[in-house]
This record gives structure tokens, sequence and C-alpha cells, in this order.
């Protein structure tokens, strides 16, 4: 009998609703305790994995870290020609192992910021500059101007869209979203070894139990001393989660599609209310992610950003409306509010490794010379 491999069979669901973000920080067995949560048998849960992994439903599996504390990061807007969008969204998905989300996107009329169709993120180690690597990507690609909106604060990140799929509008936590903080911290040699070992992506054959063995073999240290460093990067906050990543942008083999629609909500607050306001935001269900970032004038100063997915877009705008008249019950003032709506999209991690930063930055002197 084949495997099933789409995300609704109900086997799959049940370990998806638990493997795509539930498993949070640094955990010696993460497919048993996959298992464990959504009391599925190891041996079930390991050939589910298995199998979605190879048919392309799940894009990847690998152990997540909180970027935004390990290197300079930012959403960047850029402004760039129409008739050179997209081979300006090849350049930084192909070519820049530094951009991560890569989005084209669009507003539903002529709206404040809107001519900014191409959307990534951005991130470079520390001791390297933000600003001059997005002059060089926009050196390369013909962006006419850019603008860096790095994240102050975090309300909300993760996935999880199988088990957002029947949220209700207004679906949200009894208490306010914490802020989480984006101070980036420095690393000793034998850390980078190991998180280097730790965020690479699972094969299909490394899916098995006690997977960080060969881990701590590639990072040249013990089993013992892996987790102990492992679980010190954990306590620093520059672990995330373990993760299934779904495709949820392209449709499956069978033609099955997650997501269709992928929403980039602005809200403007006034500022001194940026932490009340997002972690008001940051509370709904919906949200994969939700940032207080300020997008400056150009975007009529909009300050919280979040990112919701569906499959229904007058779903997600119900979702949109939910939040702002929950803002409203809370009497937070919205000066200007707008929804962004991704179009040609693709998410590969972004490198953050200063050897890599600085090889990759040679390469690119020399491809000008």
């Amino acid at each position: 009998m084949t495997t099933p491999v789409e995300h609704n069979d109900p086997v799959n669901a049940k370990i998806l609703a638990v493997s795509e973000d539930k498993i949070q920080g640094f955990v010696r067995e993460p497919f048993l305790e996959i298992a464990e949560r959504s009391g599925t048998p190891i041996e079930t849960v390991l050939d589910r994995i298995r199998s979605m992994l190879a048919a392309g439903t799940v894009r990847r599996v690998r152990q997540t870290l909180v970027a935004t504390n390990l290197a300079e990061g930012a959403l960047v807007a850029w402004k760039t020609p129409e008739e050179k969008l997209n081979a300006a969204f090849d350049y930084m998905f192909q070519k820049d192992p530094f951009s991560g989300h890569v989005v084209i996107r669009s507003t539903d009329g002529a709206t404040a910021g809107s001519e900014y169709r191409l959307w990534t993120t951005v991130k470079v180690p520390a001791g390297f500059s933000l600003e001059e690597h997005c002059s060089l990507l926009a050196g390369r690609t013909g962006a006419e101007r850019f603008r860096l909106m790095p994240a102050k604060g975090i309300f909300t990140l993760g996935v999880g869209h199988v088990r957002r799929k029947s949220l209700e509008p207004g679906s949200r936590a009894d208490v306010r979203a914490e802020m989480l903080g984006t101070a980036v911290v420095r690393l000793d040699d034998l850390q980078w070894r190991v998180l280097l070992a730790l965020k690479r992506e699972f094969a299909v054959e490394e899916i098995g139990p006690s997977p960080w063995t060969r881990r701590a073999a590639e990072a040249g240290v013990a089993p013992d001393t892996f987790f102990k460093v492992a679980e010190g990067l954990s306590a620093m906050k520059v672990i995330g989660r373990f993760s299934t990543f779904l495709e949820h942008v392209k449709p499956s083999l069978n033609g099955v599609r997650v997501t269709r629609f992928n929403a980039l909500f602005h809200w403007a607050v006034p500022p001194g209310r940026e932490l009340e306001a997002g972690g008001e935001v940051g509370r709904h269900h919906i949200l994969t992610h939700c940032y207080w970032r300020e997008a400056g004038p150009e975007f009529k100063n909009v300050n919280i950003m979040a990112v919701a997915h569906g499959t229904d877009k007058g779903r997600l705008l119900e979702h949109k409306e939910a939040i702002d008249r929950h803002l409203e019950s809370r009497e937070v003032p919205v000066a200007y509010t707008n929804v962004f709506w991704g179009g040609r999209s693709e998410i590969k991690p972004s490198e953050i490794s200063p050897a890599a930063y600085r090889r990759w930055l040679e390469q690119s002197r020399c491809a000008c010379s």
C-alpha cells in the first residue's frame, strides 16, 4: 500500500498539527516528541514525514534558528522597474544566500508604497553592513530604491498552516502577546560549529531515531557535548523550533494546495503604542508572523506588520477586520492600515555564517572586477 503524502490525509494532518511549529527549542529526540504529542506511533511518524518530504509535500525538515538574534536583518521593500521585476526576483532567490523570503506583492489599488513590488527578508552576519549589502543587490538587480525595515520586536513567529485552516475570525489568545527582543548575540567557535550542524536541512535518509548523533560528528564533538552546547544555545534564545515546513506556496504533485493567499497586513499606530498594539495584534491565532517594524513616510508610517495565509481571500479579510475591531475595542488608534498580497514567492533559509558571508563577498568582488 502506498503511504499517503498529502497534508490533508487524517494521519498526516494529525502529525503536521504538531510538527509544523509545536516543537519549540532544542529537543534531543524531536521525532519521538512529535509522536508522543500527536498520539501517533513513532514508526508511523517517521514513515509519514519521510514520505511527505520525498514527495515535496513537506518542503524541508530542520531545526530553525532565531536569526534576528544571530545576524543583522530586515524586511526590505524594493522599488524596481516593472520590466526588471522578475529578473530581480530570480537574482535574490538564486544568487543571494542571505535573502530568505522573496515575494512579489501587490495591493488592491494604488496605495502608499504600492510601487514597491518586490519584498525580501535579508540577513547579514554581525560585523557586516545590511545597508551595504542591499546597495550591492540594488546595483545587481536595477532596483531604484529600497526601504530597510528591521524588526524592533517580534510578537508572533510560527507556521502551523494545517491547524489554522479552521480558525474563526477573531480567534485569539486570552492574553496579549509578549514581545521578543532582537539583540544580536556573539557566539564562540564551538557554538558556531554546533549551530551550523544543527540548522542543516534533513535528508530523507536522516529522518530516524537519535538524529543528532551524525550532526555531533559533523561538528567534531561528542554527542554529550553537542547536546550541552545546543541546550545552551536554546537558553540563549537563538534556537527556534524543530519544524516540518509544508510546501504552502505551490500545489502538491496531485494539485492539492495548503494555502492560496499570503497577506501582509499593515497598521500605523501612534508612537509609544507599538508594544501595546503589537501585543494585541499578535495574540490572534491566524497570524504566522507579527512584528514591530518602522516602514517610514512612504508607507504612511506603518509600524505594526503581520502575515496570514489562507485559501480564501475574503476569509483572510474577515480575519483582518476582526483584528481591526479588536484594536478599536482596546482603544488603540490606527491612523492607517493596508494589505499587501503575495504573488510569486519563494522561500529559503538565509545563510548567517560570517565565514560564508566573507566568501560570498570575495566572490562578488571578483565577479565585478
